[in-house]
């Protein structure tokens, strides 16, 4: 595949034709003199080293070297290859609750900035791993496939807020569901985790039979429980307000650690609290590391190979050869000839040395 990294600088191009219209009007200009200050066999039998060829062929060099320059800059590339890259790690779906409750501030900054905050530490120490990304409120969907571009998920990861789902709830059943979907229906003798980020509000689904059928298929569920049991009131961005219920009441969000703990159970994992502290991170990379690892294949595009270079080149060329050709035909190499032999010059006879 051929593209141009910067093609915007094509549009330097736009000033070739320009160039050469005002070439041509200059070159139209001067005969014109020259044919106003007298007979032109006469002008031109006074001026036996003036070339007419030679200045368009000067012209023509440098608007050849000036083209190349611009496709130069704007950096044609070609390549990009498909690469099958093989890796020893698990496979790790991350499903992360930004319902509105995510917003309480009963951890530090909000419930919603720690996970992420944890969750950035947990794809920093990745090397060989997988990871995906699930986002989930009333309802679930995958935000990164699964994918071993650690650069993207960070970038995704960072860009999660609770807008970007409208229907608001918490489907931890739905959540897990499509996790299971996200990791594809290849089979793999990696481990598989799906690391569930929630403050256990559930009111949508039954989560705990679905976490049953994660475990089934070989899937571990980890929970991570993020709040405090006694709970805090969910700010409404942008006001000084907190949400509240139909009644005008201040609405608390209590993290439901019971619904936690049974829905790690059921997937054959284990539940931690996620506090102010690093104990739930230090938790959580202990169970990753008790997965067990294998070859895993990923399809990755090889970067764009610069050819750049090669333009660069020919325009250094091109101006070379316009450097050693002169706009006047070259007095002391008219004067060779190379075709012709000099012919002796002829000795005096004996009689003319009197």
């Amino acid at each position: 595949m051929f593209r141009f990294a910067n093609i915007d600088m094509l549009w330097l191009l736009a000033f070739v034709p320009v160039m050469v219209i005002a070439y041509v009007l200059y070159t139209r200009r001067k005969r014109r003199q020259l044919e106003a200050f007298g007979d032109p066999a006469l002008v031109e039998a006074l001026m036996p080293n003036a070339s007419r060829v030679r200045p368009t062929v000067k012209f023509s060099l440098l608007m050849l070297a000036y083209v190349l320059l611009c496709i130069a800059v704007a950096r044609p590339q070609y390549g990009q290859r498909e690469e099958t890259h093989k890796r020893q790690g698990i496979e790790a779906i991350i499903a992360l609750d930004i319902s509105n409750s995510m917003l309480a501030e009963d951890v530090v900054p909000n419930r919603l900035d720690r996970a992420k905050q944890m969750l950035s530490k947990m794809i920093d120490r990745m090397v060989d791993d997988k990871v995906g990304l699930v986002v989930f409120a009333g309802e679930a969907f995958t935000q990164l496939p699964i994918t071993c571009d650690y650069v993207s998920a960070k970038m995704f990861l960072s860009n999660i807020d609770p807008s970007l789902i409208k229907t608001q709830g918490t489907a931890i059943g739905d959540a897990l569901s499509t996790s299971i979907r996200a990791f594809g229906s290849e089979e793999t003798d990696a481990g598989r985790a799906i690391v569930l980020i929630t403050d256990g509000e559930n009111h949508e689904d039954d989560a705990v039979a679905v976490a049953t059928r994660a475990k089934e298929m070989g899937i571990k569920v980890i929970v991570i429980g993020i709040g405090k049991p006694e709970g805090a009131p969910i700010p409404i961005p942008g006001t000084n307000d907190f949400r509240k219920d139909r009644q005008g009441n201040v609405v608390v969000s209590r993290l439901n650690e019971d619904m936690c703990r049974e829905i790690a159970q059921a997937g054959n994992g284990i539940y931690v609290r996620c506090d102010n502290t690093n104990t739930a991170m230090r938790t959580l990379e202990k169970e990753l590391d008790t997965l067990a690892t294998a070859e895993l294949e990923t399809q990755v595009f090889t970067d764009y190979n610069e050819q750049f270079q090669t333009f660069a080149l020919l325009a250094l060329l091109v101006l070379l050869i316009d450097f050693f050709i002169f706009n006047r035909k070259n007095k002391s190499l008219t004067r060779i000839n190379i075709f012709e032999r000099e012919r002796p010059s002829k000795s005096p006879l004996k009689g003319d040395l009197k």
